[in-house]
């Protein structure tokens, strides 16, 4: 009987820790969760400081803009 209440009392935690985690969701109107990815904080913006996929899709995009070397020939 005793585990019952352990596992019981475990529960209910959990249930609200996840509310708890979740109620700026459920009560604001817009019901999404805060942006906190780096790209969209305007003054890490202002010091260029992107984050690692960002900066390699930029990185990506100018690697494609370099020439290829496979039909280059030497001219005589």
């Amino acid at each position: 009987m005793n585990y019952w209440l352990t596992i019981l009392l475990v529960v209910v935690i959990l249930i609200l820790a996840i509310f708890g985690l979740a109620i700026q969701v459920i009560f604001k109107k817009t019901h999404k969760f805060p942006n906190t990815h780096i790209g969209s904080n305007k003054h890490l913006k202002k010091q260029g400081i992107t984050c690692a996929k960002t900066w390699d899709t930029m990185e990506q995009k100018e690697a494609n803009k370099q020439p290829k070397f496979k039909n280059v020939t030497l001219g005589k």
